[in-house]
């Protein structure tokens, strides 16, 4: 196996670990939710196949001068640039998130008492869980914004693709999704303040409109999370049974 396998070249001078450190068709990863993941599962085959060759291939280089890691750097560096508009698009929506939030903080429903200042409906249990859930949202996706900015300002390194930019991502996907159900919650309650007692079929109406984008956006996102949680920290395990060593 070894003597047929690992001396293989193509015409340009690239070896089998060459071959790995090539983009893959799109045919092959149209199961992979987004960049970084497709980045992770990429670098995770190439580590794979990395540790199997003997090590003086790792460094060979083929007629353009590339070791495979030089050459997977290149095939791969648009994934990056992928990546970075995919978490700017969460940092955007946790952002707009906050700022609503964060003004529906000082106008609360029903208003203040013009002589002291102090609001309305301060007695009512629909006002505390507004304030609650709107406090709840504004940190939360506060922290989806730094989260996803502390993955775009990253290195990007071959040990954060693997594990550390995807559990940032899981974690700054599960503070929006938060934050999403909490300003949903500060936003029916207020209706509750302001329909106390009349028309009390308001209120209920847009609660359960107000929980369709909660919905939408949990289906979305369902399987992004579950595909990060298992390439992170079950992706160690996909090339264990069928793992042989090339070299003696």
């Amino acid at each position: 196996m070894k003597d047929l396998i690992t001396p293989i070249k193509d015409i340009k001078g690239n070896n089998m670990l060459h071959m790995v450190a090539k983009k893959a068709k799109q045919n092959q990863i149209q199961n992979v939710s987004g960049a970084a993941l497709e980045m992770q599962r990429e670098l995770s085959w190439f580590k794979e196949v990395e540790q199997l060759i003997p090590p003086s291939y790792r460094q060979r280089k083929n007629i353009a001068g590339e070791t495979p890691r030089d050459l997977f750097a290149k095939e791969h560096a648009y994934l990056i640039s992928k990546g970075k508009d995919w978490m700017n698009n969460y940092m955007l929506v946790a952002t707009l998130i906050a700022t609503i939030v964060f003004a529906a903080a000082f106008t609360l429903p029903g208003g203040y008492k013009q002589d002291t200042g102090i609001p309305f409906f301060r007695k009512e249990p629909s006002l505390i869980i507004f304030v609650i859930s709107n406090a709840v949202s504004l940190i939360s996706s506060s922290t989806s914004v730094l989260i996803f900015l502390s993955i775009l300002t990253s290195r990007y390194a071959e040990r954060d693709s693997m594990q550390l930019l995807p559990s940032r991502l899981m974690f700054g996907i599960a503070t929006l999704f938060l934050s999403i159900v909490t300003m949903m919650i500060a936003f029916s309650a207020s209706f509750f303040l302001l329909y106390k007692g009349k028309l009390e079929w308001v209120p209920i109406t847009i609660t359960c409109l107000a929980g369709v984008p909660v919905i939408l956006f949990a289906r979305m996102q369902f399987h992004l999370l579950v595909d990060i949680f298992d390439y992170t920290y079950r992706s160690k395990y996909h090339f264990k049974p069928k793992k042989r060593s090339l070299y003696y």
